[in-house]
Order: C-alpha cells, then structure tokens, then sequence
C-alpha cells in the first residue's frame, strides 16, 4: 500500500495525544514509552502493525473505504520525527524520573499531532522544506 487512508492517520495522531495527555495527568512515564513502542512498531513494519491502528481499524472499516489518503513517505517522515521526540523524552525521564522535561517533549508531539488533528500539519510543513533544501 503506497498511500495511507486519512482515517487511520487520524486514529493514530488521535491515540498519541491521548496518551501523551494521560502520561501527563497521571504522572505515568510508563505511557510514554508503550507509545513510544507502538510508533517505533509501526515506523518498523508499516502502519497496519501500529496497535493503535489496529485498535481503531473496526470501528473505521466503513470510513476507509474511499477516504482520502496521505503518501506512506510523508507519514514515515512524521513518524521518525515522533520516534526521535519521544526517544529523548524517554532519556529526560531516565536521567531525571521526576523531570518534566519528558513530559515537555512529549507534548510536543502531542501538541503537534493535536495540530494535525485541526488541520495543520507541522511534519509535513517540514517535510516538504526539507525536500526543497535538498533540490
């Protein structure tokens, strides 16, 4: 599959400030690093093994089916992005487990993905810079 549908991106950026969201109230680190396995999964083996995806996949199967799409390239160039903020949110809190600045780079990618959910989409923005520095 070369595009990705819109609905299962949704589910994705949906899942990740939710859990950000409640790594934060609960004050649980352990959130952060089940959501940073379940994007490095999915940057591995593509979105279908993304557990989030595959969680919301049922309740979106009538949503798939002719819903825009977005390029598979794109979408890895997010999830990297992701897998490297939320990597180093997972070494602020093992250098400092009561730090906060895991939970700042955590919610960058919250904040990002919440962004995306509204409409803008931070990655691609730099994406698509990246790709005209490199012409």
């Amino acid at each position: 599959m070369r595009e990705i549908p819109i609905p299962y991106v949704r589910a994705n950026q949906a899942g990740i400030v939710l859990l950000v969201a409640l790594a934060a109230a609960l004050h649980q680190p352990a959130l952060i690093a089940a959501l940073w396995a379940i994007q490095v999964l999915g940057l591995w083996q593509g979105i279908r093994a993304n557990l989030i995806v595959q969680l919301a996949a049922p309740l979106l199967r009538s949503r798939v089916a002719g819903a825009r799409t977005e390029s598979r390239e794109l979408l890895r160039f997010n999830n990297a992005i992701t897998v490297v903020l939320l990597t180093l949110s997972l070494l602020a809190f093992w250098v400092n487990p009561g730090g906060w600045l895991g939970y700042v780079l955590a919610g960058i990618v919250a904040l990002a993905a919440l962004a995306a959910l509204c409409g803008f989409c931070l990655g691609c923005f730099l994406y698509y810079r990246f790709k005209r520095l490199r012409k």
